[in-house]
């Protein structure tokens, strides 16, 4: 099952996640989820400032992507002021 996520990033923490960024790509590259798409958000205009990021991935079910995206660097870090997830069909791509 496919979901995608959308997370927009708290003020203020673009060196905390420059941090743990390296972590959080080894992260999605060794779990069990497979990534179809993921990139950062940027600010309209600049878009050299990250605001967020946006991942659609492949997970079992609801539960299997929760209990492997609570492990993930950036959650630790605490870096996302808001998460939205929601299971995603694909049509064309």
């Amino acid at each position: 099952m496919l979901f995608a996520i959308h997370c927009l990033d708290k003020p203020g923490v673009l060196e905390k996640r420059m941090a743990a960024l390296p972590a959080h790509r080894d992260y999605l590259d060794n779990s069990d989820i497979n990534v179809i798409m993921s990139g950062p958000l940027v600010e309209e205009g600049d878009d050299s400032k990250i605001i967020g990021g946006m991942y659609v991935l492949e997970a079992d079910n609801r539960a299997t992507l929760d209990g492997i995206l609570k492990n993930d660097p950036l959650v630790q870090a605490d870096i996302w002021e808001t998460v939205n997830i929601h299971p995603f069909i694909k049509r064309v791509g």
